[in-house]
Parts: structure tokens; C-alpha cells; sequence
């Protein structure tokens, strides 16, 4: 029987996919094998030895503690793509707000008084202060290709704009799903420059913090819009305040409201709505489910933000799952207590990613608690699991 604590409302599709017979799910639940969670910040949360996987029930991971984790051998998942499009629907929403002045124009509206003739007079004198512009044949940049990122550029040329990319990272798949018409932009310098639209799909991490920055701005074009719907650190508020203030930007719309933007002139901030369709949250979870399962009763690793993808299916009687540090002989190590054993490998894999392997041995025999406490015992290695 596993135990799953769940420390968000989780979409039932996603908890129905763990069978009653062999799960017990709850919010309130002692010595979890694993955790499903959303926006719950785990960081100041007393980590149960018990725990093995951390299911986060969206793309970001910001709120678990990884390199914690990672020292305590617990694999921790994400939902990656399952929230893409609702993301991207909300991204488009964004550029036609931004371009139209749709919110201007509505609150405008809200605040008019009198007979309908009267404000027949009214929105005629009014509406010429939204006048805004169309999207074909403006030129967006989208910094990030990955599941959103490229949904969101494929749809901008659907819509008839220029689009240029820049993924230092884009993967094969991803690569084969953009529209043939996106142009590669050979940095993020090079891409702000050419844009009267960015938009950015990227992680929150050392690297990516403050991509956005005040130097970056002012080589923008001349009443460009900037949509963040990523993380909120990724653009320089402060930065895009006074290029607001100075009439360098437009617009800029995003997905984290603050005191600093809030009232601002030119700021369009939506309360953190990019995954918030029933669609999205339905997918989350049972993407995320299905993937605690297969690590849990099987030891398969599918999009984990901390392991490396290992997926063996089972041929032996009995499985052994290693997480360890990346560093030599740990392989030899391990087969040398199973050899001391008399246990034979019928079939194995390793390996490896940011310094931390992961191994999936299948082997003829049982494994019994002396070779696993063995095992466990190696300098370097921080979980076994026999399955």
C-alpha cells in the first residue's frame, strides 16, 4: 500500500488514476511514499523520511526545495506541455489587450452615465484615445521554445505575424513542432532588438533572472509591448516601469500582480491565471499521477526535474532502483555486492544527469535486506529501492 499526501486541491481525474486496492491518498497522511502538490511551498516543510517522489502538478518547481531533495534521493516530477495551451490562449489574450487597448477601452466604458443618446455622444468622443493596432505583420520574440513557446509561436504566425525564437536548449521534438516560418534569432540581445512583441517561456533560475534588464529595454523598439507569463523575476519591474514612464514601452502585461505595477499606466496585471482552466488542472494531475506510478511501482523516470529519464521494462524477478552520486565505480560497486550475493543481472541501466546517476537493475533472485542495507551502505549512494 502507498501513501499520498496531497498538499492542494489535486483534480480527481488526476487522484482517480491511483487504484484504491494499493493507494491511500489523503491530505493529511503520516509517512507519505509521495506528495502531490501545486502551489504549496514546500521549503519550510519537515521532509518525512518516507518520502521517495514529489509530483508537482504544473511546469515550475520553485516551490520544492531540489537540491534537498536530491540529497535525500527523492525523485521530484513535473507536468511539462500539460498546461501548455491554456497558457498559450491566455498569451494571445495578452497581445490583443495590449494592441487594442481593451482594458482602457472597457474601463472607460464602465464609468460613462446618462441616456443612451447621451453616451452614444460619449463613446464617439471617446474612442479615439484606444486606437490601437493589428497583429499581422508585427514581429513577435519569443524567448523559451519549449511546449509553450512554441504553441505560442506557431499561433502568432496563424494569426499572421512575424515571429523570431531563441532556444539555446530547443530539443529535437520541440524543434519539429515549429511552424517552419519562425526565424532563429542568435541571442536574446539580437531578438529584443528586432521585436515589437516579446514574450518569455523560460525557467526562473540564475541565468534567466532579470533577462529582461534596463539595457535590454532600450534597445527595444519604440512602443514595444513585453508579455511575461513565466515567472515573475524573469522581467526587471523597476526596468519596465521607466521604460513605461518614458514612452519607450507600450505595454507591459503579465501574469504577477505587485504594489510596484499595480495602477501604473500602460501595466495590464492578470492574478496568476495561465493554468487556470479545468483542462489544464485535469492534465496536470493525471499526467503527474500516471508518472508517481510508474516510479513507484516500477522505478521508470519520466520528465523528473532531478533525475536523468531511465525507462527499462521489467525482465528479471526482482528490481533494484539506485540513486546515487555520479562518481566513479558506483556501478562496479553495486554489482559486486550482488555478485557477493550470488544474485545475476539479467538486464540494467544507467544513467545520468548534473551529477547524480540513477540505475535500474533487474536481476534473477530476490533481494534481501542484507544486500540492499549493502547496497545503501556504498559512500555515494542516497537511495535503494527494491521493487
Amino acid at each position: 500500500m502507498y501513501k499520498i499526501l496531497t498538499l492542494n486541491n489535486i483534480s480527481p481525474r488526476g487522484l482517480d488514476r491511483f487504484g484504491h486496492e494499493h493507494y491511500e491518498v489523503a491530505s493529511e497522511i503520516s509517512q507519505p511514499d509521495a506528495v502531490m502538490v501545486r502551489s504549496f511551498n514546500m521549503h519550510q516543510m519537515e521532509i518525512p523520511a518516507s518520502l521517495k517522489a514529489v509530483g508537482r502538478a504544473g511546469a515550475g518547481v520553485n516551490n520544492i526545495p531540489l537540491d534537498a531533495m536530491t540529497e535525500r534521493g527523492v525523485a521530484v516530477f513535473n507536468a511539462p506541455g500539460a498546461n501548455a495551451n491554456a497558457v498559450k490562449e491566455l498569451v494571445l489574450a495578452g497581445m490583443l489587450l495590449a494592441a487594442r487597448n481593451i482594458c482602457q477601452a472597457w474601463d472607460y466604458t464602465r464609468h460613462l452615465e446618462g441616456d443612451d443618446a447621451t453616451l452614444h455622444k460619449q463613446v464617439e468622443a471617446g474612442k479615439k484615445q484606444f486606437s490601437g493596432f493589428e497583429l499581422p505583420g508585427r514581429t513577435l520574440g519569443v524567448v523559451g521554445l519549449g511546449a509553450i513557446g512554441v504553441l505560442v509561436a506557431n499561433a502568432a504566425r496563424a494569426l499572421g505575424m512575424n515571429v523570431i525564437g531563441f532556444d539555446p536548449h530547443i530539443t529535437v521534438r520541440a524543434a519539429w513542432q515549429l511552424d517552419a516560418g519562425v526565424q532563429q534569432a542568435l541571442s536574446v540581445d539580437d531578438l529584443i532588438a528586432r521585436c515589437d512583441m516579446v514574450t518569455f517561456h523560460v525557467p526562473l533560475n540564475d541565468h534567466t533572472r532579470h533577462l529582461l534588464n534596463r539595457e535590454r529595454l532600450h534597445s527595444m523598439r519604440d512602443g514595444a509591448v513585453v508579455l511575461n507569463f513565466a515567472r515573475e523575476g524573469i522581467v526587471d519591474e523597476a526596468a519596465v516601469l521607466e521604460a513605461l514612464e518614458a514612452g519607450k514601452l507600450r505595454s507591459y502585461v503579465c501574469d504577477f500582480p505587485s504594489n510596484n505595477l499595480m495602477g501604473k499606466a500602460g501595466v495590464i496585471t492578470l492574478p496568476h491565471l495561465g493554468a487556470s482552466t479545468q483542462e489544464a488542472e485535469e492534465n496536470c494531475a493525471v499526467m503527474v499521477a500516471d508518472q508517481l506510478r510508474e516510479y513507484l511501482e516500477h522505478g521508470n523516470v519520466r520528465n523528473s526535474v532531478n533525475l536523468p529519464e531511465v525507462v527499462l521494462p521489467r525482465a528479471g524477478k526482482t528490481r533494484l532502483a539506485v540513486i546515487n552520486r555520479n562518481l566513479p565505480d558506483m556501478v562496479g560497486q553495486i554489482s559486486h555486492v550482488l555478485g557477493q550475493n550470488s544474485i545475476n543481472i539479467v538486464h540494467m541501466v544507467n544513467e545520468s544527469r548534473a551529477g547524480v546517476a540513477y540505475n535500474l537493475i533487474d536481476v534473477e533472485d530476490e533481494i534481501g535486506e542484507e544486500a540492499a542495507r549493502a547496497i545503501a551502505g556504498i559512500d555515494g549512494v542516497l537511495r535503494v529501492r527494491v521493487l
